[in-house]
Order: structure tokens, then sequence, then C-alpha cells
């Protein structure tokens, strides 16, 4: 196993600078591929416009027509995510006006699930809203295997992850939670260097095919659904160089690691699944107090399984 992690590694892993953009424009027009690029966001006021004006100024241009729609799908802001990603230039959807017949429920899966609903290229880019100093080497990199190589279906963005000043230290439930159960479990996916990161694309032809947990498990049932869906070989990961964004406490950490671990544990058995709640403590008056949450337990089903999907696509 080890030697067939390798030869992915040393076959599917590349940098940006390996697929010049002129390259990917010629390819891209050559094969009439539409690009749609996909920010879930929930209370991003603070990054989403920067992230928005980066790729309509760089990559979505009469010169530079990389990317054909911009779409931030805002799932329940309440600060002014909504209007400043508009005002940047970005095409905003409510969660809750996508597919009004079923409920809504809380989770970034759910977002990304329902984004299908809403965009009609043939290649998705999921980007995560809360970046600093963005680069659209983020999009560029991850869409760059899929215009160019035929083989390719998924392509997940590697980076350092740094943590304040200290580099490679982000990602701890990577490190703590995911990392250990690919390795234990699916060790074919052992070289991803990084398996939740927020940022990937993939054809829409898999995408719809696969089904979506609905929250913090979202990033790992894809990346596993597709290992099973096309094999090891359709998959692929690009370095972007450095991702800077907002950093979660340990206890939402804690709840992001059960929901992931649950996600695989699903997988692993559909059978038995872990308790669908999470005790934590925090210190009270009265010395350590504990804090239940819930645990995502739901998810959604493939989008070609969804009749409205469907009628959507034929039409």
């Amino acid at each position: 196993m080890l030697e067939e992690v390798e030869r992915w590694l040393e076959r599917r892993s590349w940098a940006v600078k390996d697929r010049p953009l002129d390259r990917l424009l010629a390819a891209k027009a050559r094969q009439g591929t539409k690009v749609s690029v996909v920010l879930p966001a929930l209370n991003e006021e603070a990054t989403v416009g920067a992230i928005v004006s980066v790729i309509r100024r760089e990559l979505m241009t009469p010169k530079v027509p990389l990317v054909d729609e911009l779409v931030v799908i805002d799932s329940g802001s309440t600060d002014r995510t909504s209007e400043v990603a508009a005002a940047a230039g970005a095409r905003v959807v409510h969660r809750d006006a996508i597919l009004p017949r079923l409920p809504a429920v809380p989770g970034k899966g759910e977002v990304l699930w329902r984004s299908l609903l809403v965009t009609g290229g043939d290649v998705v880019c999921f980007v995560d809203a809360d970046l600093r100093e963005f680069s659209a080497d983020f999009v560029t990199g991850i869409v760059g295997p899929l215009l160019t190589d035929p083989e390719v279906q998924f392509v997940k963005a590697m980076y350092d992850r740094p943590l304040g000043e200290a580099p490679g230290q982000g990602g701890r439930v990577t490190e703590l939670v995911a990392r250990p159960l690919l390795n234990l479990h699916w060790p074919q996916l052992a070289g991803v260097v990084q398996p939740l990161g927020g940022e990937y694309a993939a054809r829409r032809s898999l995408l719809e095919r696969l089904p979506f947990p609905v929250g913090y498990g979202v990033e790992l049932g894809l990346l596993v659904d597709s290992l099973h869906t096309v094999g090891l070989d359709a998959l692929a990961q690009v370095d972007v160089g450095v991702r800077l964004h907002r950093h979660q406490d340990g206890r939402a950490l804690g709840r992001m690691a059960a929901a992931i671990y649950r996600t695989a544990q699903l997988r692993l058995a559909r059978g038995h699944l872990v308790r669908p709640r999470l005790t934590q403590f925090e210190r009270g008056e009265r010395g350590f107090e504990p804090r239940t949450h819930a645990v995502d337990t739901e998810e959604r089903p493939p989008m070609v399984d969804v009749e409205e999907y469907r009628e959507r696509r034929v039409a």
C-alpha cells in the first residue's frame, strides 16, 4: 500500500506553476468547459469581499475568462456578508431559498450540497469564505488538473497552515483525527496533505453522485466516497502555498472532531453510530460545567436523486 501511495504522490501531486494560466485558458476554450466557484459563507463580512474581488479581477475578465460564475451561498449570516459579497460582484443566494420544499439544517455540507442546484459549471470549485490574503492561485491551482487531464475527477488544495506565528501548526483536527482515521482505514488516502481543507474542485458529474454529510464531516466524506467511486488515480492535489484563515477554539474543534469521526464510522459500517451528542466542559461559577452539543448525524442524498435537480439538468 505504501508503494501505491508513493506512486500516487509522484503522479498526482503538483504545484500551481506546473500549469500556467494560458494553458488553462486554452484547454477550457478547446473543451467548452464551464467553471463555477462557490463560497459557503456564515458571518464572513470581514473577508468575503476581498476573495470575491480577487476572483473577479483576475479570473473573470474578457482577457482571463477562467471562471464563468461566482456564487456566495449565505447560510444565515447576521452580519453584512451578503451585502459585502454582492457589492464585490458575486451572485448571492440564501441557503433557504434553494430547494425550499426541504427545510435546511445548519452545516457547511448542507450549503455545498444545495449549491449544486444553483450553479451550472461542469467543474465546481469550493473556496472557504474566511481566507485572508487570498490568492487566485487557490482557484487556478485546483481547477487546473480538471481542465488539462481528463482522467482527474477531484482535486484538493494543499498548503502550509500556520497557527499564529508557528508555521505548520494549523490543521489540528486533521492531525489528531482525520489523518489517523485515513491512515488506519483508507491507507490509499495517506498521501493527501490537507484532507479537511475547504478548497477543492471536482467534476459535477462526480459531485452529483455523492452523498453530502450536512456538517463538518463533508470534506472527509466526499474524499472517501470519491476514492470508492472513481479510484485513487482520479484524485489529485496541488500546492497553492500558504493558507491564512480564522482559527476556531478548542471546544469548536472538539465538535468538529466528533462529526468527522461519525462520518468515518458511518462509512466503515452502516450500522452502529457514534453517540449523537458530545459533552464538553467549561469552567463556571460552580466549577466545571457540562455543555452538551448535538453531533451531525444526517447526510443529504446524491443530487442526481433529487427530482428538482434532474428537472433542471434536463431543461
